[in-house]
């Protein structure tokens, strides 16, 4: 309840409203390579988005089948945002005036983890509500499309825009969307939590699963960047800034969930507090 009065004050913001009127003249100002590296990096994420509004409705049912009214009514928001997401990244295309196919964009990795691994982990929850098929579904939405890939994708974008005063609308989305995100990966890691601790093989199945998506994980950003010289690349970056943060992000989630291996669900309850106010104070500190 704590995360759905955050969503509350937080998540209403409208992609509408966003302020688009730099965008065109800074996009002009791009070479072509950067022009490349930004429409792969908001078509990966629109495609992402798309996928992961699709897929999130059987984890809600999960949830409700099970009579938990509070995450249920959390989980109302989480949708509500992803979908805000989706019109936001599809709004800045429109406004650059892109209007093909950006199927090309995505890369055998990055489609084997959407369209392959994404779905299956979730619709396996339509005939199977066990704890151990939950677990499967929240690591690979939560921890590793959301808690890798998304922040990753988000650090990419403020190390390539912020430096040099560009595109301030797409930035103030990126940091909206991500807010939101935020939220949802602190409510993936409760939900582990709880699960991982319900069952007796949970660490175990969160654990080989994790595992099995690295791979194509890290697949993804290395597939991402084949296109471009890594002596010239686009905004001075690099492929192993984007791994080297992929992998601390990893790392990340499981020290948490390897922090609150074994606890009660009280426990768990107060280290989710303590977490959140944690992130409060961080957020006060930063503004």
């Amino acid at each position: 309840m704590r995360l759905f009065q955050k969503a509350k004050r937080l998540g209403t913001w409208d992609p509408q409203a966003i302020d688009f009127s730099r965008e065109v003249s800074d996009w002009a100002g791009f070479d072509t390579t950067e022009k490349d590296f930004l429409l792969r990096t908001v078509a990966l994420f629109q495609a992402g988005e798309e996928g992961v509004t699709s897929d999130l409705l059987p984890l809600i049912m999960a949830v409700a089948e099970e009579g938990r009214i509070e995450e249920e009514i959390f989980l109302t928001s989480f949708l509500w945002e992803e979908a805000k997401h989706v019109e936001f990244f599809r709004r800045w295309l429109d406004v650059i005036g892109i209007h093909e196919d950006l199927e090309k964009f995505m890369t055998p990795s990055y489609r084997h983890l959407f369209l392959v691994e994404l779905p299956a982990a979730l619709d396996a929850l339509k005939t199977d509500r066990s704890t151990e098929a939950q677990i499967r579904a929240s690591v690979t939405y939560n921890m590793i499309i959301e808690g890798v890939l998304a922040e990753t994708g988000y650090h990419g974008f403020r190390e390539s825009l912020e430096a040099n005063g560009t595109m301030p609308g797409l930035l103030e989305g990126i940091r909206l969307v991500s807010r939101d995100e935020s939220r949802h990966i602190r409510y993936g890691v409760f939900l582990l939590d709880r699960l991982i601790n319900e069952s007796p093989v949970g660490w175990d199945v969160m654990n080989q699963h994790m595992n099995e998506l690295l791979a194509p994980t890290m697949g993804v950003i290395s597939e991402f960047w084949e296109g471009y010289d890594e002596e010239n690349a686009p905004f001075g970056q690099r492929m192993e800034t984007y791994l080297d943060f992929a992998s601390t992000q990893f790392d990340r989630r499981m020290k948490v969930l390897e922090r609150d291996r074994g606890k009660s669900q009280a426990e768990i309850e107060r280290a989710a507090i303590a977490d959140l106010v944690a992130d409060d104070a961080a957020v006060g500190a930063a503004g």
